[in-house]
């Protein structure tokens, strides 16, 4: 009776064993996210009150990415004195959002694109100047760029 036991113990154990192994195509059961890239277009030189328009050309899986769940563009100023109001870009087609903007004040300024689209996202950053540096701002600029200091939230 002993060793019908310890047999039904083994052939238990065997069959839980042999129901928790990986299948060989497991990998291709699960969703695989393309990520996106994106290219952050500003014009060459800025001036303070300037009316200027600012690109994101956006790619995934090697195409122009059209129709993303969202593009929106986030701009601050370095020193902290201004930040805009998370936008969101117009699809203008062919992979490109866009924004029209101006800027009061000279100065070193941020903008970072968020994108997302089939659950991939993105936020990448670029710096960029309005007009003439302060002090502090050549001194920010030797220190490298800096992450945003929060967002207004959940973007879509």
């Amino acid at each position: 009776m002993k060793k019908f036991h310890a047999l039904s113990i083994l052939l238990a154990g065997l069959l839980l064993l042999s129901a928790c192994s990986v299948r060989s195509d497991a990998a291709e059961l699960y969703a695989q996210e393309a990520p996106i890239g994106a290219e952050i277009k500003l014009p060459e030189t800025i001036s303070a009150n300037d009316k200027i328009t600012v690109q994101a050309v956006l790619t995934q899986d090697g195409k122009k990415l059209e129709e993303a769940d969202f593009v929106h563009f986030e701009i601050w100023k370095q020193d902290g004195s201004a930040r805009y109001p998370m936008q969101e870009a117009a699809d203008i087609g062919d992979g490109v959002y866009r924004l029209t903007a101006s800027f009061a004040n000279d100065g070193l300024y941020y903008i970072e694109v968020h994108a997302g689209n089939k659950g991939a996202l993105i936020s990448p950053q670029k710096q960029f100047v309005v007009g003439e540096l302060s002090n502090s701002d050549l001194e920010a600029l030797k220190q490298g760029p800096q992450k945003s200091e929060g967002t207004s939230g959940h973007h879509h």
